[in-house]
């Protein structure tokens, strides 16, 4: 019977190409060929913290200064989306002490750490006060809208990667679309490690500011007339009923002003394996 698995094999062949998922299928060859073992890169453990005092966990009672945290769980599901381990950590206030302390737990578990808020010019900037006395993150403001604010840089012995995304929830999910996934991607050997871009259709106009790169929140579809995609809900980075309605993200270049009804635009449809 193994014979037989193999019949469709030659020598020389490649069984497998660089970049390939192993799953049972892949298991199966591997083993029929003689292969003990193969190397492979394993999925890397993200650990996602939220950052802010006037956060809440969803069920608790919100006072007239607090919100509830949507980061945390949307980045963790973005990760485990993107086929890695997450870890969700529970919130961690503006005090300087309790990030660091809960980072240094964490950096056990963690190959990649992405933090949310704490990163803009607000008093209470507790991430960019903290990893920036360490020396190793460089904070810096990205011509893109949403998510202006950004942090790259590693932390720990290890020198563990860390990405601190903005706070507002849109800008949060932006940035992770832009500059996590791929890193995730790459950290496992996949590639492409962007996510590719259609052409669409746009089905209505909009303003877009000069000199940023915007993602605007849109519905994407394929219909008998080709692929056509219209803007959902409004631009702000706070907008995050827009974003659940959303299945894509409409990406205008930095010169552009205006999309104009009926003009093609370069798409990222979410949620799309690739």
């Amino acid at each position: 019977m193994c014979g037989l698995a193999v019949q469709d094999v030659r020598a020389g062949d490649a069984l497998l190409e660089q970049g390939t998922v192993l799953g049972p299928r892949q298991a199966a060859i591997l083993a029929a060929t003689g292969y003990p073992s193969v190397k492979a890169r394993p999925r890397p453990r993200v650990v996602v913290v939220s950052t802010g005092s006037e956060l809440r966990e969803p069920g608790e009672p919100l006072g007239f200064d607090s919100v509830y945290d949507a980061n945390s769980f949307a980045l963790a599901a973005a990760a485990r989306q993107a086929d890695a381990i997450a870890y969700r950590v529970g919130i961690v206030s503006d005090d300087p002490q309790e990030l660091t302390d809960t980072l240094s737990d964490q950096l056990v578990r963690a190959d990649l750490v992405v933090t949310s808020g704490g990163v803009s010019k607000g008093d209470y900037d507790v991430v960019k006060d903290v990893l920036g006395r360490l020396g190793t993150v460089e904070f810096a403001e990205v011509a893109m809208q949403p998510g202006k604010p950004q942090g790259f840089g590693t932390v720990g012995e290890d020198d563990t990667p860390i990405f601190t995304l903005p706070g507002n929830p849109v800008s949060s999910y932006v940035s992770f679309e832009v500059f996590v996934l791929p890193a995730i991607r790459r950290m496992m050997g996949k590639l492409p490690y962007r996510r590719p871009l259609v052409r669409a259709t746009c089905m209505a106009g909009f303003g877009s500011p000069r000199g940023r790169t915007q993602y605007v929140r849109g519905d994407f579809e394929v219909t008998a007339r080709g692929a056509q995609v219209r803007p959902v809900g409004g631009h702000g980075s706070h907008l995050i009923g827009s974003l659940s309605q959303s299945n894509c993200l409409i990406v205008v270049p930095e010169a552009t002003t205006a999309v104009e009804a009926g003009s093609i635009v370069d798409v990222a449809v979410l949620d799309r394996n690739f």
